[in-house]
């Protein structure tokens, strides 16, 4: 027997095999019984921030704590400098030596 009749024959036999599963599964989704869609009809927002701008900036100031009283200038890293050609893409590439802040790399998303 070629091999090009053994893949027609098995070929074939998949076919059919196919076949009778779809039967059975397409039988056995319209005969299983139906359970009925509910919609909700009336629908409740959750209540609005009743707190007052007064409450919500001392909240903020609380999670803040004392970081952005004492945050300054110095405490921001220096901007990434490249010089010359830098291989970032190869398995024995690296990246620049340097510190990014969270604005660089969000200025850098969002463009």
């Amino acid at each position: 027997m070629k091999v090009s009749q053994l893949k027609s024959i098995v070929k074939e036999a998949v076919k059919e095999a196919i076949q009778e599963e779809m039967k059975d599964i397409l039988l056995e989704a319209v005969r299983s019984p139906k359970q009925p869609i509910q919609e909700f009809k009336s629908f409740t927002p959750p209540p609005a921030n009743t707190k007052s701008r007064e409450e919500l900036r001392e909240s903020y100031k609380n999670i803040l704590g004392e970081t952005a009283a004492s945050f300054n200038s110095s405490m921001v890293g220096k901007p990434l400098q490249i010089n010359g050609p830098m291989d970032t893409t190869s398995p024995n590439g690296k990246l620049p030596e340097g510190e990014l802040s969270m604005d660089q790399i969000m200025g850098l998303m969002n463009k």
